[in-house]
């Protein structure tokens, strides 16, 4: 497995694996969360207790899920850099970052839309929204560390290290609703025993969950591109797909 990977610790070879995967990530992404989000907003059926209300949980349950698989995802990419100084691993950290944050804060904004009908309240601070709060100041706390060093070497490594730090809340956020009482419903899919859902309303989670997954896959495919440009701008094989780009574009323009 590691002679398959030890490739793609190269820049370059990292780069145009994310420009092979990025047209299939998007396409796909798009006409999943559409189908999904659609699905899920209008044709599923009513919740027989929250009733229209519930359909919000088919953009705030997928937004939920991914904001903590992708901090897991890039304390691991923290960890693969810090323990052996791949730096493209640091690039990934670096592009998944303001991903996560962005997942996070629609996950926030959606539970309290969900919230005022249900609870009577935008926010309360119980312990799965404020853990999930936790996780968004998480995101911008790597961020601004990241950019707060002019030394972008040791700014993954500090970034990294936060990052690693962090991962104990993730448990905190998953297993809030059991360890304390609070207003936040428990699990209802991402559980060991069967999803307490119907049929009908778990198929267009499903595909809402998989256009997520691959819509923000495709978007840190872009950020860690243009974070690989930017990081190794003066290497050869940069230069030459810069001044390849540039010949492509007058062609077009002449033709």
């Amino acid at each position: 497995m590691w002679k398959w990977l030890h490739p793609y610790a190269k820049t370059e070879r990292s780069y145009q694996l994310c420009q092979k995967f990025l047209p299939w990530f998007s396409v796909f992404g798009l006409l999943t969360i559409l189908v999904g989000t659609v699905w899920g907003l209008a044709f599923a059926p009513a919740d027989y207790q929250q009733g229209e209300a519930f359909r919000i949980f088919y953009v705030h349950v997928p937004s939920a899920i991914l904001s903590k698989s992708l901090y897991m995802a890039m304390a691991s990419a923290a960890f693969v850099g810090l323990v052996w100084q791949v730096k493209t691993s640091f690039m990934a950290m670096v592009a998944l970052a303001p991903v996560g944050a962005m997942v996070t804060f629609v996950s926030l904004i959606t539970g309290a839309a969900w919230g005022k009908p249900m609870w009577g309240t935008w926010w309360e601070w119980d312990a799965r929204m404020t853990s999930q709060l936790v996780l968004l100041f998480l995101f911008l706390g790597i961020i601004s560390l990241y950019k707060s060093f002019e030394d972008k070497q040791q700014a993954s490594k500090a970034a990294g290290v936060m990052a690693i730090v962090g991962i104990i809340n993730l448990p905190i956020i998953h297993y809030s609703v059991e360890w304390w009482n609070t207003l936040h419903q428990g699990a209802t899919v991402m559980k060991m025993d069967k999803p307490s859902m119907a049929t009908e309303m778990l198929w267009p989670f499903l595909v809402s969950l998989l256009g997520w997954m691959l819509v923000c896959a495709a978007i840190a495919l872009i950020r860690l591109q243009n974070e690989i440009l930017r990081r190794e701008i003066r290497r050869p094989w940069v230069v030459a797909l810069a001044a390849k780009q540039k010949e492509k574009t007058q062609s077009s323009a002449q033709a």
